[in-house]
C-alpha cells in the first residue's frame, strides 16, 4: 500500500512567502522575475526526481516558459496510460503580491509534487503555467493555451485536467461568501469556509469523480458547480485552455473575488491565508489523484 505523506502547512507558507514577498509582482512586463521563478520550479521538481520540460510561450517582445514535471519511470510502465495534468499559473497582475493569485496554487502544485515524488504515477504531468492573466487572459495566447493545443496536436489521450487557482482563502463568518446569482445562496454555503471544485457542464462527470476522490484525502467541505459559459467566472483560469481543445477540465478554487476581497490588490498578501486549511485542499487533491489514477 503506498504510504502517502501529509502536506505541509509550513512548507506552503515558505513557498507563498518567496512568490509574494521575495519576489513581489511577477507581470508579463517583468520576463526577469518570471525567469527566476521558471528556474526556481525547474529545479524543484528536478530535486525531486522528476523529468522536467520547458515549452517556451512567445508573445510580442516576451518569451516566457511553461515547467512541466512527468515521471521519470514512465516508459516502464505497461502501455501507455491517459495523461493527467495539474496545473496552476505563477503569473500576477501588475500591482498585485499575488499571495491567492496564484502563489497559493504554484505552493499548491510543488507540494503535491513532492508527495506524490517516491511513486508519481505514469501519466501524471504537473505543469506550471505562464502568462495566465490579462492581457492574455483567455485567450490563444496563455501558456496553457499553448500547452493543450500541443497535447491536441500530437494527439495525446488524456483523462483530464485539474487547474489549482487561488487555493487559500478561508472565512467562517456566515456571509462571507457570495455567489453570480442570488438563487445560489439557498444551495451552497453562505459561509467561505469550502473549496470548490467549478466546471463546465460537459466536465460534470470529470468534476464528480475528482469530488469523490477528493473527500477520501480529506474533511474539508468541497462544493461542485458545473455550469454554463454565461455564470460569471466559471471559466476563469486555465481550465479554459483545455475545455477549448474538447478536454475535461475544472478548477480548485475558493472562488476568488466571490470570497477574497484581496482580489487582484496590492493587499493579497501572504498574511490573509489559511494555510492549514491550504494544506487540507492538497491532501484532498492527493486522494483525487490516486483515485483518478486507478480508473484510468
Amino acid at each position: 500500500m503506498r504510504d502517502i505523506q501529509l502536506c505541509d502547512p509550513a512548507r506552503l507558507q515558505e513557498l507563498v512567502n518567496w512568490l509574494a514577498i521575495e519576489i513581489g509582482p511577477r507581470p508579463r512586463t517583468r520576463p526577469d522575475l518570471l525567469s527566476k521563478i521558471q528556474d526556481y520550479i525547474a529545479t524543484y521538481f528536478s530535486q525531486l526526481g522528476y523529468q522536467v520540460l520547458t515549452q517556451p510561450v512567445v508573445w510580442g517582445k516576451v518569451t516566457c516558459h511553461n515547467i512541466i514535471a512527468l515521471p521519470v519511470n514512465e516508459e516502464l510502465a505497461k502501455g501507455r496510460a491517459p495523461l493527467l495534468v495539474v496545473g496552476a499559473h505563477y503569473d500576477t497582475v501588475s500591482r498585485s503580491p499575488g499571495a491567492d493569485d496564484n502563489a497559493s496554487g504554484i505552493a499548491g502544485l510543488l507540494e503535491l509534487a513532492r508527495i506524490l515524488a517516491p511513486d508519481p504515477p505514469p501519466g501524471l504531468r504537473l505543469v506550471a503555467f505562464c502568462l495566465e492573466e490579462p492581457p492574455v487572459f483567455r485567450t490563444k495566447n496563455m501558456g496553457s493555451y499553448v500547452f493543450a493545443r500541443s497535447l491536441k496536436q500530437q494527439r495525446a489521450r488524456v483523462q483530464g485536467m485539474i487547474c489549482l487557482e487561488m487555493i487559500g482563502y478561508f472565512q467562517d463568518e456566515n456571509g462571507s461568501q457570495s455567489y453570480p446569482f442570488p438563487l445560489m445562496n439557498r444551495m451552497y454555503p453562505k459561509a467561505g469556509n469550502f473549496i470548490a471544485l467549478v466546471g463546465n457542464l460537459r466536465s460534470w462527470r470529470w468534476a464528480t469523480l475528482i469530488k469523490a476522490g477528493f473527500q477520501q484525502g480529506t474533511d474539508l467541505p468541497i462544493a461542485r458547480l458545473n455550469g454554463p459559459f454565461f455564470v460569471y467566472g466559471i471559466d476563469y483560469s486555465d481550465h479554459w485552455s483545455f475545455n477549448r481543445h474538447g478536454y475535461p477540465a475544472v478548477m480548485l478554487t475558493d472562488t476568488a473575488f466571490y470570497r477574497n476581497p484581496h482580489y487582484h490588490k496590492p493587499t493579497d498578501r501572504p498574511d490573509t491565508l489559511d494555510y492549514k486549511r491550504a494544506a487540507a485542499v492538497i491532501n484532498g487533491l492527493v486522494g483525487a489523484v490516486l483515485s483518478l489514477v486507478k480508473m484510468s
